[in-house]
């Protein structure tokens, strides 16, 4: 006989399942957004952004859009997938304070429940246009996010400022647009402007798209330097700082960026813009960034890149790989990654050639230019080189996958970067394009290298800035175009394998290379500079940033074997107050030392003693030849006549 309570238990448990719902049933989706056709905008959009609330960051737009007048709904879309970012970061956050009215009433809106950058209004009948007005709340501290204004400069993104209107490609909606800036300030952007009355700055009529592709940089303190002097297709150094005398710029300075825009001619053979201006911000207050765009870019250092030049060389290849976007990125476009507008998905496949190409060709034009010295340039490479060489992460993840990155992780702070890997499409494809490019060169004999692929992909209908998408495919004809070669399965090898060790074979076929030594990378001694931290990678396999934090263990070194992490503090080395300079001493120490090197770090809850068995000494990276071999690099470095 059953106890009674395992009688009860049995009885309810078969009085559940008899009278069980059959369980939940998918809704049916929302009503679609429309997808965009390729058809005229029966209308003109009109922008009107203020921007003279620098003190508070708040950025004011007000915008008409034409409507059907027989009304119904309509629906109104924030920018999401965003160009240059390659990712769904379009700032829906800092979107504020929507109204919206038709014929003198304020109209309701309601935002879709599958879409938070979908708004659907539903328009009165007689209602020709919607008059709307929102705010952007543009971060006021780091904490919120980079900052974009301040009271010297202002970095202002047009996909940050509009609503448009769904059903259409962004290239047919034509807006009038207008931008209003503080008393005495200056801006440029690669936008046309027109005479009109008032303190706001016009612009002509442009497509949206073209619109969204053209941010604004302005300022109180500027300088607009001319690149390409008597050129009939212009191209400026639109300079803004905090302060005047970062303004100032040596003749030999000058030079160097000037012969950046004859290199690239030469190297491309073509441009695709009427005109092309850099928009560069020297600032410790606003953002540092580089962003691309078919007639401009967005570059942004921290104080003394002119000022303190010779401390500036990891800066310097930031306009090289902005600029060669206008060719590779933004005029040549992978197929899968072209959207016609804002709100549409992107795929990411390629970046390994739209970025990792252009990182190859920006550090090539670097040295071409004279932005930097061939020793200093051939530092840069070694730099990649060894980081890539010591990526514990390579081991499990193909450099494919990171082109996944910007959609996973938009740009979050990682716990273990050199486990995780993020956006190592740039760096590492860097070095797979090198060894693309010694190897034509190579089998070539000298005839022929990735310049020619450059010019022949690159170069193509020159002035024309329409966008030309390629596959894969296409890539594979174009390389065999010019150096006939099994490229699928080149590429495939190195673009999905796993393994340990960086792509190398680029360097060795160049004759060079890598070693390590204890003489600092100048390229590396730039980057800690400039960053104000202290790097010990390829030794202790550690990084120090601000207050003594450590900002990057490597997984797997000595110091992660050891029991560091990201996030702890150093208090002390070798039992005197931590100093940077002290754990320099203290590793060049080890080299002759019996005993670990001590340190005492704070966690958040406790201190604890780490003892790191390490006696290498300092280990930079570098680049040395190969005795007896042919020195492709160096051709590939020097500057073209």
């Amino acid at each position: 006989m059953k106890p009674i309570l395992a009688l009860f238990a049995a009885s309810a448990l078969t009085t559940g399942v008899a009278s069980a719902s059959p369980g939940p049933v998918a809704l049916p989706p929302t009503s679609p957004v429309a997808a965009p056709r390729d058809v005229a905008y029966p209308g003109v959009l009109t922008l009107a952004v203020d921007a003279t609330d620098t003190d508070r960051r708040i950025v004011k737009v007000h915008e008409t859009i034409p409507v059907a007048s027989a009304g119904g709904e309509v629906v109104l879309l924030y920018p999401e997938w965003l160009p240059g970012t390659h990712a769904p970061e379009g700032p829906i956050d800092r979107f504020a304070g929507l109204v919206i009215s038709g014929g003198g009433a304020r109209i309701a809106w309601t935002r879709d429940v599958a879409n938070a950058y979908a708004f659907h209004v539903t328009t009165p009948k007689g209602v020709s246009k919607l008059e709307i007005d929102f705010q952007y709340l543009s971060p006021v501290s780091e904490k919120v996010g980079s900052t974009e204004i301040s009271s010297t400069i202002a970095a202002l993104e047009w996909v940050d400022l509009a609503l448009y209107p769904a059903g259409y490609y962004a290239r047919d909606i034509p807006v009038d647009a207008a931008l209003t800036l503080p008393a005495g300030w200056t801006l440029a952007t690669a936008l046309e402007r027109k005479p009109g009355p008032g303190p706001a700055v016009r612009f002509e009529r442009t497509p949206f798209e073209t619109l969204m592709d053209s941010p604004v940089y302005a300022g109180r303190y500027a300088a607009r330097l001319d690149l390409d002097p008597h050129s009939a297709v212009p191209v400026h150094l639109n300079v803004f700082a905090d302060k005047p005398g970062e303004l100032e710029v040596k003749p030999e300075q000058l030079a160097a960026h000037r012969e950046l825009v004859q290199q690239a001619y030469r190297l491309y053979g073509s441009h695709h813009y009427d005109h092309y201006d850099f928009l560069f911000s020297i600032s410790d207050l606003t953002v540092h960034q580089g962003l691309e765009h078919h007639q401009s870019s967005e570059d942004g250092v921290g104080a003394g890149y002119f000022a303190k030049y010779d401390q500036a060389q990891a800066d310097r290849s930031l306009f090289p790989h902005e600029y060669t976007h206008s060719w590779n990125g933004k005029f040549r476009r992978p197929a899968d990654l072209w959207t016609p507008n804002y709100n549409v998905r992107m795929r990411d496949s390629l970046l390994w050639v739209y970025e990792g190409q252009t990182e190859y060709w920006g550090e090539v034009l670097t040295a071409r230019s004279g932005l930097r010295t061939l020793a200093e340039e051939k530092d840069s490479l070694a730099l990649t080189a060894a980081t890539y060489d010591h990526m514990p992460g390579r081991a499990w993840r193909a450099m494919q996958d990171t082109t996944n990155d910007e959609i996973i992780n938009p740009r979050r702070p990682m716990s273990w970067v050199s486990y995780q890997r993020f956006e190592d499409y740039y760096d590492e494809g860097l070095l797979i394009w090198l060894d693309a490019d010694t190897l034509i060169r190579e089998r070539s004999h000298g005839a022929r290298s990735l310049d020619d692929f450059a010019k022949a992909f690159f170069g193509i209908e020159t002035g024309s800035y329409t966008p030309v998408t390629y596959t894969f495919d296409d890539l594979v004809r174009a390389l065999n175009a010019v150096e006939p070669y099994d490229w699928a399965g080149f590429l495939h090898a190195r673009v999905d394998a796993v393994g340990k060790g960086a792509p190398l074979d680029g360097l060795k076929r160049g004759g060079y290379r890598l070693v390590y030594d204890d003489q600092e990378n100048v390229i590396g001694k730039s980057e800690e500079t400039g960053s104000k931290v202290k790097d010990f990678a390829f030794s202790l396999g550690l990084r120090v940033g601000k207050d003594a934090v450590l900002e990057r263990v490597l997984w797997d070194s000595p110091a992660f074997k050891a029991g560091l992490t990201p996030g702890m503090t150093l208090m002390a080395v070798n039992g005197i107050p931590y100093s940077d300079d002290d754990l320099v001493e203290a590793v060049k120490a080890s080299k002759t030392a019996a005993t670990p090197i001590e340190l005492i770090v704070k966690t958040p809850d406790r201190f604890k003693v780490v003892r790191i068995d390490y006696h290498d000494g300092l280990r930079y990276p570098h680049l040395e030849r190969i005795d007896g071999t042919p020195d492709r690099l160096d051709a590939i470095l020097a500057a073209r006549k």
